[in-house]
C-alpha cells in the first residue's frame, strides 16, 4: 500500500479555528496548541498558526498572562518587605525579587529597601522560579536586567508580544529606528517606551497597531508604510 502523502491545509500566520485540520500526514509535528487525531494534525484552540519547520505552534490571539520559568519580564514594585520586594507581574500572581537576587552589592541588615527600589517604579527581570501553588521568585542579575528609568508604560495582550517583537526583533527594531524611542517589551505585555512627547505617541500608536492587526498578512510592509507615512506628515508640520 502506498504511503499517503503529506499536505498542509494552512499557510504561516493564518487564523486558525478549534478543530481545524492544518496538516495531513506524518512529514509534520503537533506544536502548541495543537494535537494529531490519527494521521491528521488539529487546531485545538483559536489563534495564529506558526509553521515553524516541520512543527505547527498555535499563537493564541487571547488570554491572560501566566508566569513561566525564564520569561524576561516588566514588573512594578508594589510592597517592600523585610526580605525583598513583591511585584505586580500583569498577571494574577505577583513576583517576589529577595536581596539576594536584586543586587550583588552588599545590602546592610535593616537598610531602607526603598532607596535602592521604591513602590511605583518599574524594574526588567527574569523568572528564576514558579511553583506548582505559583509563588512566583525574579531575579535582576542577568543582562538586561535593571531598573527602568521614567517612561511610558503600557500594556497590550501578552498573546501579541511575539508579534510586536517579530522575528529576531525585527517589528520593535523598526519602531525603535523609525521614532527613535527607546523600547523594552517585556514577555508579560508590558512595553516600557522612552522618547520625546510626540515621537512616544507613535510609538504607541504603532504598537498599538501592531497588537489590534497581528493576524493580518505581511503585517511587517504594512507597518513599515504606517510609519513612513506618519513620520513625512511630522516631517511636513516641522517645516511650516
Amino acid at each position: 500500500m502506498a504511503e499517503e502523502k503529506s499536505s498542509l491545509y494552512i499557510k504561516d500566520k493564518d487564523v486558525v479555528v478549534p478543530g481545524e485540520i492544518l496538516a495531513i500526514g506524518l512529514d509534520y509535528l503537533p506544536g502548541f496548541g495543537t494535537y494529531r487525531l490519527e494521521n491528521k494534525i488539529i487546531a485545538s484552540r483559536l489563534g495564529l498558526i506558526n509553521v515553524d519547520g516541520r512543527a505547527l505552534k498555535i499563537t493564541p490571539l487571547s488570554g491572560k498572562y501566566l508566569p513561566k520559568r525564564n520569561d524576561v519580564i516588566i514588573c512594578k514594585v508594589i510592597d517592600i518587605t523585610l526580605n525583598g520586594w513583591r511585584l505586580d507581574t500583569n498577571s494574577a500572581f505577583p513576583a517576589m525579587l529577595s536581596l539576594k537576587d536584586a543586587t550583588s552589592e552588599y545590602i546592610e541588615r535593616g537598610a531602607d529597601l526603598s532607596k535602592i527600589y521604591n513602590i511605583g517604579e518599574y524594574l526588567m527581570v527574569k523568572i528564576v522560579a514558579v511553583t506548582s501553588q505559583m509563588l512566583v521568585d525574579v531575579s535582576l542579575k542577568g543582562p538586561g536586567l535593571k531598573k527602568l528609568p521614567p517612561g511610558r508604560i503600557i500594556k497590550v495582550n501578552p498573546m501579541k508580544v511575539p508579534r510586536i517583537i517579530g522575528k529576531q526583533g525585527s517589528m520593535v527594531s523598526m519602531v525603535k529606528k523609525v521614532t527613535g524611542c527607546r523600547i523594552l517589551v517585556g514577555q508579560n505585555g508590558v512595553v516600557w517606551i522612552q522618547g520625546d512627547t510626540i515621537n512616544e505617541n507613535l510609538a504607541i500608536e504603532t504598537i498599538k497597531k501592531i497588537e489590534q492587526e497581528a493576524h493580518v498578512p505581511g503585517l511587517t510592509e504594512k507597518i513599515e508604510i504606517f510609519l513612513k507615512k506618519r513620520m513625512e506628515k511630522k516631517e511636513k508640520s516641522d517645516e511650516k
